[in-house]
């Protein structure tokens, strides 16, 4: 008699099944694949596609496969704000945070004030911050630099680091590929102390040789290219054919997450369409900045987790709203620690599109557009008279990243932030084309939004808005220069030389440049912050701006947040029962 242990009784049995499942498996007819049950249609066959992955050969990193064909998560998971969202509360008062109409909350007061008149003629209001160049040109030169730079995009370094920015630009190139450098850099100013902020030093004589008389920004050491993976076209079709063929990334942007992760934002070939957008953490590209980011002396960190390790490429759900080309989307970070997409601030003239965000659900991932169905049009529709002569009209498009803003001062200590006090802003384009539908001027107008559910938006611009020295083409050199005191005593000065007739030269100030455009904008160097508060600023904290001259050149500005958002007109607010609510 055989005996076998406790523990093995069952053994024979279990074996004996296991042969009987394999014997049936191997006879049965079993589909090789089951179709997903997903709400998007299953992606065809590829098309198009002139670089296949395996060709890659170059590849530094891998690319993060994100997929056509996910399933969006249920809705509550989107957001929350619930059914009493307009009613009122125990005591009787209105619920703060939830004013039907952005002119009713008293947080956003500071918002509508207009302490600068608008130019009669132009309509912009004229700041009297400057904007100063940037220079690649690294201290103490070895060698000539003779690269042409453009489209910088500038984040703040933390408190502790040596240097004070870093700066991305794009290289000018004969077109037939892209090219971006990277450098840490430092501002350095002209004048009396007094216009000196924390950290900085006098400009050298060197400085000024490459940066001009107002000083500026300029790489501490030589720029490093920027090197990220190839990324195949999966439908580069009709004028849009060669784009395909053209290697490297372009109009980078970066910024800090809400969580302090340096990401940058690059446009390049796209596995959906033909250009799309891409993400990746810098520090995958950057080991001084890695370094850098985990050795805060005042909090033992190894730094944010990164999210984005590798190369992702962002989508917009679903398919059927996808462009050939996207650009310019914006991510913003609440205070929940969960990522939004903005994708589209538009006119109400484009019904198909209007506003639209959504939510990033990993991966590149996102949801459907959540902007609230109620929610009535902010951007308004372009005026049938324009206050230049050419009268072309123009469009709307989103231009910057976006930043979480406390309307209330740092300096203040009653100054607390709430859900209630917190928006977020961004830069928005109004392009306007000449004869030939190329860029005649970008106006620089700023949008204000809401930083906790439904994230309504609050307020635009009343007027475009001009540094101190820069110039908006459409108009004549008097009328540019009508808002400054300092022209007007140039021109009555040379009226004065050479006949009260004179008119030609005008004997003022001359166009600065034909168009500036800006690319991003970031929290100025100086705050003591952790990393994971570099995305949040004060109404009393600089603004840094990295803006674009001609495609051929670039430059910086720096300008309190408060000064920036002035003059808003509000939003109309949310629409409920075919007119506009009203809490009181």
């Amino acid at each position: 008699m055989i005996f076998l242990p406790s523990s093995r009784r069952h053994l024979l049995s279990v074996v004996a099944t296991l042969a009987l499942i394999l014997i049936w498996r191997s006879s049965s007819n079993v589909p090789t694949s089951i179709s997903s049950f997903v709400l998007h249609q299953p992606k065809g066959p590829p098309v198009g596609i002139h670089v296949p992955l395996t060709d890659l050969k170059h590849q530094i990193l891998p690319v993060a496969n994100t997929s056509a064909n996910h399933l969006s998560p249920p809705s509550q998971y989107f957001y929350g704000w619930g059914k009493n969202a307009h009613s009122k509360s125990s005591n009787g008062t209105f619920q703060e945070a939830l004013w039907s109409q952005p002119i009713l909350n008293p947080h956003l007061e500071v918002l509508w004030q207009c302490p600068l008149q608008a130019n009669r003629f132009t309509n912009h209001i004229r700041l009297p911050n400057i904007m100063q160049n940037i220079s690649q040109v690294p201290l103490r030169p070895t060698k000539l630099e003779t690269r042409v730079f453009w489209n910088p995009t500038i984040i703040a370094l933390p408190y502790w680091s040596e240097n004070q920015y870093l700066v991305v630009s794009r290289i000018v190139t004969d077109g037939n590929h892209q090219e971006n450098v990277i450098c840490e850099a430092n501002i350095c100013y002209t004048g009396s102390s007094d216009d000196r902020r924390s950290g900085e030093k006098p400009c050298t004589d060197e400085d000024l040789q490459y940066l001009g008389p107002s000083g500026g920004l300029r790489c501490a050491a030589p720029p490093e290219r920027l090197s990220v993976p190839p990324t195949p076209a999966e439908q580069c079709e009709g004028k849009f054919g060669t784009y395909v063929d053209i290697p490297g990334f372009h109009d980078p942007r970066i910024f800090y997450s809400g969580k302090g992760e340096p990401l940058m934002m690059v446009n390049t070939q796209s596995r959906y369409a033909c250009f799309g957008l891409w993400l990746i953490d810098l520090r995958s590209l950057n080991q001084r900045l890695s370094s850098l980011l985990s050795s805060s002396p005042k909090r033992l960190s190894l730094g944010p987790l990164k999210s984005y390790p590798t190369l992702t490429e962002l989508t917009r759900n679903p398919p059927s709203t996808r462009s050939p080309i996207e650009k310019n989307w914006m991510l913003f970070y609440p205070e929940s620690g969960e990522t939004f997409m903005h994708y589209d601030i538009s006119s109400p003239t484009y019904p198909l599109r209007g506003r639209t965000f959504a939510k990033v659900i990993g991966d590149g991932l996102t949801t459907t557009n959540l902007t609230d169905p109620l929610e009535l049009p902010c951007i308004p529709d372009i005026p049938a008279h324009e206050p230049d002569e050419v009268k072309r009209g123009g469009t709307w498009h989103q231009a910057t990243n976006a930043l979480r803003l406390v309307l209330c001062a740092r300096s203040d200590k009653n100054c607390k932030r709430t859900p209630h006090n917190t928006v977020f802003f961004a830069i928005i384009h109004r392009k306007h084309p000449n004869f030939l539908h190329l860029p005649l001027r970008y106006e620089r107008y700023f949008i204000v939004w809401g930083a906790s559910p439904p994230y309504s938006m609050y307020g635009i611009s009343q007027h475009p808005i001009l540094m101190a020295n820069e110039t908006a083409s459409g108009w004549h050199m008097d009328e540019n220069w009508d808002d400054d005191p300092a022209n007007a005593a140039l021109v009555a000065e040379h009226k004065f030389r050479h006949g009260a007739n004179s008119t030609d030269p005008h004997g003022g100030k001359t166009y600065w440049a034909y168009f500036t455009y800006t690319v991003s904008i970031a929290w100025a160097w100086g705050q003591e912050v952790e990393v994971a508060d570099m995305n949040v600023g004060y109404l009393d904290d600089e603004v840094i701006l990295a803006i674009g001259i001609d495609d051929k050149a670039q430059g910086m500005a720096r300008v309190k947040a408060r000064d920036l958002l002035q003059c808003m007109r509000a939003c109309p607010g949310r629409e409920r029962f075919g007119g506009t609510e009203d809490p009181a």
